[in-house]
């Protein structure tokens, strides 16, 4: 356990923690997909696979048919937090 770190330096290592699971994880989902069947049974857990098909509206083609106003009119604007972590580099 990492203790008396800043809490600069604890996100950057759980970050690196997470993004290391995250691949782990990635290449698990690819294997099961890679198996062709719908559930696969363990012994502690179960994993259905499911296609179905989602909807999405082109936004670029959208903007092309109506006016900036009414562009403007659907457009929704929302606030993003966003944290970008970078090591230190000590020269």
């Amino acid at each position: 356990m990492l203790t008396n770190l800043t809490l600069a330096d604890r996100y950057a290592n759980a970050k690196a923690r997470a993004d290391e699971a995250e691949a782990i994880l990635k290449a698990i989902r690819e294997e099961i997909l890679a198996t062709g069947v719908e559930r696969l049974d363990g012994a502690f857990a179960s994993v259905t696979v499911a296609l179905s098909e989602r909807s999405s509206l082109d936004s670029a083609s959208v903007k092309k048919m109506l006016t900036p106003e009414q562009v403007a009119a659907v457009t929704k604007v929302s606030l993003v937090t966003t944290l970008r972590v970078k090591p230190v580099v000590h020269a």
